[in-house]
């Protein structure tokens, strides 16, 4: 008579793979991500493409090329400097002629002046992620700031505590014109 051998009794091994399951659920971390977060504009039809034609004076260029130098307007920068000179840029505080013109709009009944002005993002098919992603980041800084200082100065809180209805009136008041152009080969002719 032959021997047989025991059996193993595997009712609680779906149990086991699943508290190991959550066990690593529970225990892994997920790295950072990094991108943007973007809400696109609508697609502008035939006569608002013809409107949207552009005065010299109301765009400033932002440039990274491919060694991840920026360059604001004409001048090399470091980035630390680029939000401030974009909000200087944008608000236009003393009226200079050779920055973005303003024009009186009403918005919910009241009058604003709002800037023209727009930067143009621009970059080298090289231009490392990080250094795009962190002077995307500075230029959305400046208008973050901007929107804040108008907030304190229309509701006296800054613009995230604001109801929906306010947000639209800042947005509208100081809109995020950042233009992304398609990168582009500079080392090759």
């Amino acid at each position: 008579m032959a021997k047989k051998t025991p059996e193993i009794n595997s009712s609680s091994t779906a149990d086991i793979a699943f508290l190991l399951l959550c066990y690593f659920l529970m225990t892994t971390t997920m790295g950072d991500q990094s991108g943007l977060q973007r809400r696109l504009p609508p697609i502008p039809d035939a006569k608002q493409a013809q409107d949207q034609k552009v005065n010299r004076r109301n765009i400033v260029i932002v440039r990274i090329n491919s060694a991840d130098k920026l360059f604001a307007g004409n001048e090399a920068m470091d980035i630390a400097y680029l939000k401030d000179k974009m909000k200087e840029f944008l608000a236009n505080p003393n009226n200079d002629p050779n920055l973005p013109e303003k024009e009186e709009k009403e918005i919910e009944g009241k009058t604003y002046m709002v800037s023209k002005g727009v930067i143009s993002l621009q970059n080298d098919r090289g231009t490392s992620y990080q250094a795009y992603l962190a002077v995307q980041n500075e230029l959305v800084k400046a208008v973050n700031e901007l929107r804040d200082e108008f907030s304190m100065r229309e509701y006296g809180m800054k613009f995230a505590r604001l109801s929906e209805a306010q947000q639209d009136i800042v947005k509208k008041a100081v809109p995020q014109n950042i233009s992304e152009a398609e990168p582009k080969d500079t080392g090759k002719k």
